[in-house]
């Protein structure tokens, strides 16, 4: 999300609804008016269940991947780490999360009501258990990336940077100050930051205690990884980006949502009716949003989703719901498995050994459906190989693994937000179209809460990672803006 939105969003997840309401009453009018021009009379009922229950399990989950995949201490993780699901506001109601390394699960109680259980199964990371069970709807898939030890291989297969002298044209000094800049105030928690020119590492850095092989939480910046999914069964000739998305409980042509296009999902475009945090309305005082109930209901997430009703048409009002997100991996599932591939070992055996990733993992709602709308981690070098991809146009040595144009698609203003004066998303990518962070208008980025971020900077053939602790969210955003400020004026263009 753009960093004054995270700013926003920061405030509304530790409870300051007083920034919220104030923010909200000052939102644009027109772009409220033209949304309620548009809105279709249909109603939903809020998410079943007691939130404090929902917030329970997001704080498990938190803890379980804090503690079994990035490798933090309970108690570190406890302070620190994952807002986004559980708030910190919201912990202190709880009971004390119980981690039990032998089961590998985190628990947490809800005083009077029941416990929430995380367990940690693997290759699909850490897994919400639904109340009251303690056995999941999936078999979990173990596996390994299809690569050669990262040591043994050059950058960007593997991890071995050869010793070359500075780039030229590049202002080294300048770098490191960006590099400085990006941890200068110790509050922003800043965890790792690497920076890639034309492909090469040209300044990385970690946090102590951190290392290149940590993998960290992401978040939202799974979206990117949704985009990219996708983009692989385009070009494979599974899906075609304006068709009609196929989803199962559309199929009647006399049920409106099935004019949405995959292109629409994408976009945020879709018109699905939920309540999210993103909204330019939202209410932190209303019912818990579905947005996060997605994460914590130990429900069929794609099922769910896919029977939410219309509340605009389609490609006509742009909002960042997780709804679609959803969806498009609903897509990627049907197609996966129409072909007879293992779904759960789809993402690393057709992306990730294409491009040397190693460390992503992608956490599944309790039936093993991946919600990379945000249970994603992974090590930075991880997320600027990603990056890369993107920056040069979805080509891998040599092989096009995005469909020609799809990156073009990616970064180009969505048109129902453009239609509200919004030019600031794409296709499960944020895009500087309104200039507010200081990189060029042509940049576009993978965010996720809590400071985690991968910019795509084409003028200047700059990838630009950064991840942090979520408590930093605010005071790392800030360094942020100054170290991109100090890239710009370093890297020729």
């Amino acid at each position: 999300m753009p960093l004054d939105l995270k700013r926003l969003f920061h405030a509304l997840i530790i409870g300051c609804a007083g920034l919220a309401t104030t923010t909200a009453g000052a939102a644009d009018a027109a772009l409220l008016a033209r949304a309620k021009s548009l809105e279709l009379p249909t109603t939903a009922p809020p998410p079943p269940g007691d939130p404090l229950v929902h917030h329970a399990a997001g704080f498990a989950q938190v803890m379980c991947s804090a503690v079994f995949i990035t490798g933090l201490t309970p108690e570190f993780a406890a302070q620190n780490v994952g807002y986004f699901t559980a708030p910190y506001a919201q912990r202190a109601r709880l009971g004390k999360p119980v981690v039990d390394r032998e089961n590998k699960t985190v628990s947490v109680q809800v005083p009077g009501g029941p416990l929430r259980v995380a367990k940690f199964i693997g290759s699909q990371g850490c897994v919400t258990l639904p109340v009251g069970r303690d056995t999941l709807g999936f078999d979990p898939v173990q596996f390994k990336p299809a690569l050669p030890d990262a040591a043994t291989l050059r950058w960007p297969m593997g991890d071995q940077l050869p010793k070359e002298p500075p780039p030229p044209g590049v202002d080294n000094a300048k770098v490191k100050r960006a590099v400085e800049a990006a941890f200068a105030n110790p509050a922003g928690m800043t965890a790792a930051f690497v920076v890639t020119w034309k492909g090469r590492i040209i300044a990385e850095r970690y946090a102590p205690g951190i290392s290149m092989h940590t993998p960290l939480e992401s978040w939202s910046m799974g979206k990117s990884v949704t985009a990219a999914m996708m983009g692989v069964l385009i070009q494979r000739g599974d899906y075609d980006l304006w068709q009609p998305a196929p989803i199962p409980q559309w199929h009647s042509p006399t049920d409106p949502r099935s004019k949405i296009r995959i292109a629409d999902l994408l976009r945020m475009s879709s018109g699905l009716r939920i309540r999210a945090p993103y909204d330019p309305d939202f209410d932190p005082a209303g019912p818990y949003p579905e947005h996060f109930y997605l994460y914590t209901g130990g429900i069929n997430s794609f099922d769910y989703a896919a029977t939410r009703p219309l509340q605009w048409p389609p490609h006509t009002v742009g909002r960042y719901r997780n709804t679609d997100p959803v969806l498009v991996n609903y897509l990627i599932r049907l197609a996966v498995e129409k072909r007879g591939e293992k779904y759960l070992e789809f993402p690393q055996r057709a992306l990730f050994d294409k491009i040397g990733v190693r460390s992503m993992v992608i956490e599944t709602d309790p039936f093993g459906d991946f919600l990379t709308q945000g249970y994603d981690l992974a090590e930075a070098r991880d997320w600027a190989r990603l990056g890369n991809l993107f920056l040069q146009d979805g080509v891998w040595n040599g092989e096009r693994i995005l469909p020609a144009g799809y990156t073009q698609f990616v970064s180009t203003i969505a048109p129902a937000w453009a239609a509200d004066n919004r030019p600031i998303y794409g296709g499960f990518f944020w895009i500087n179209g309104d200039g507010k962070i200081p990189v060029p208008k042509d940049a576009y980025y993978m965010a996720g809460a809590g400071g985690q971020f991968t910019f795509i900077i084409p003028s200047h053939e700059l990838v630009v990672v950064r991840l942090g602790h979520f408590k930093g969210d605010a005071p790392g955003a800030a360094d942020l803006d100054n170290a991109l400020a100090l890239l710009m004026q370093a890297i020729p263009h």
